[in-house]
């Protein structure tokens, strides 16, 4: 339901929880804009609090809160009353759907979708690139001084032609999209709802000025649907790479597995997970990976993560394993706070739709 607009957003409290300083000017930026706006930054990691042992104290006095930019660390209902919206600092919000402060309330939750679609689309395809380019393989012959080539080297297959089906069709998946197109591949995108025309196909999460693929114009084939049939068809309409860009909900944990990684052996596909660990399951991963079924994989997620030191994916020669950082940038604070200014101007002008907003039937 929309609100009474508020342009200078008059008895709002913004609290940002971030472990950054503010940008220059930015508050100053915020007072122009919203006079009425008071704006409390508190240098404070939320990760990291979360995962401690023992509750990190934070000194905040809640019940003024109305806006508030954070990670998993969140009030209770009753310590934030006034809340009325919530951004957050990553493109899952898996972590905050059994919150009570989420799942009971109808305050609005948004992520950072599109923040890191730039350098985790770099991600993917630099380590498809150095599989298929054996630059580990030459590395690792660079420690040991050893100038070595193979016959074998003339049957590197360029990324030309090739195709790459991307498995959640979001802002990264159209960041993928638009690099891969310029170097000549075909993109098949899926998702979880049929987009049959052109307007079916925009998407109104954020992108980076002049990135991605907003018009959903770059797939040369669209496939849809949750059923284990429908994801099937996508995963055996050959694939030389094979992104998994899906959140992660009860629907997507485990869904690739044994079976699937079978519909991929027939063009050995290369797969790229970048969305969360536990939608593949590892064992089954493994067992393809050693049966050939699949030519390699690039996982900047795992499960579990953190990965053990004695786990067998750390071993395989054709695995490139990265510790769930492949959206870092100098610019994700920047492109984060670039959300939170649109959805602030959303709600001066009491509108009841944000940018990013999180679904509760849909859990992302």
């Amino acid at each position: 339901m929309a609100g009474t607009p508020n342009k200078d957003l008059s008895g709002h409290t913004l609290l940002i929880l971030a472990d950054a300083d503010l940008p220059e000017g930015y508050e100053d930026h915020l007072h122009k804009k919203y006079p009425g706006l008071q704006v409390l930054h508190k240098r404070f990691n939320p990760w990291k609090a979360a995962s401690a042992d023992t509750p990190v104290a934070l000194d905040v006095d809640w019940a003024t809160v109305t806006v508030l930019l954070t990670g998993p660390v969140l009030p209770t209902i009753e310590e934030a009353p006034k809340l009325q919206l919530v951004q957050l600092q990553s493109a899952g919000a898996n972590y905050v759907l059994e919150k009570p402060v989420f799942k009971d309330t109808k305050i609005p939750f948004c992520t950072a979708n599109g923040v890191a679609g730039p350098p985790i689309a770099e991600w993917v395809i630099c380590t498809y690139l150095a599989h298929q380019h054996q630059i580990p393989r030459y590395l690792d012959n660079m420690k040991d001084g050893k100038w070595e080539r193979f016959y074998g080297d003339m049957k590197t297959l360029d990324a030309v032609t090739q195709r790459v089906g991307i498995l959640g069709y979001g802002s990264i998946g159209r960041q993928v999209a638009r690099i891969a197109t310029a170097m000549g591949m075909e993109v098949y995108a899926h998702t979880n709802r049929p987009k049959p025309t052109p307007e079916s196909r925009r998407d109104h999460s954020y992108h980076p000025p002049g990135l991605g693929d907003p018009d959903g114009t770059l797939p040369t084939r669209w496939f849809s649907g949750t059923t284990t049939a429908e994801q099937n068809e996508f995963l055996s309409s050959g694939l030389d790479l094979l992104v998994v860009a899906v959140p992660l909900t009860p629907e997507t944990k485990g869904m690739l597995g044994a079976a699937q990684f079978e519909l991929l052996a027939a063009r050995k596909t290369f797969i790229s997970n970048i969305g969360r660990g536990p939608t593949i399951v590892t064992d089954d991963l493994i067992t393809a990976l050693n049966k050939g079924w699949i030519r390699g994989a690039a996982l900047d997620v795992t499960d579990p993560e953190p990965l053990p030191g004695d786990h067998p994916l750390w071993k395989m020669e054709n695995v490139i394993v990265t510790p769930h950082v492949s959206g870092q940038t100098t610019s994700y604070y920047e492109r984060l706070l670039a959300i939170l200014d649109i959805n602030l101007e959303k709600l001066s002008e009491g509108r009841a739709e944000f940018m990013n907003q999180v679904s509760r039937k849909r859990g992302y």
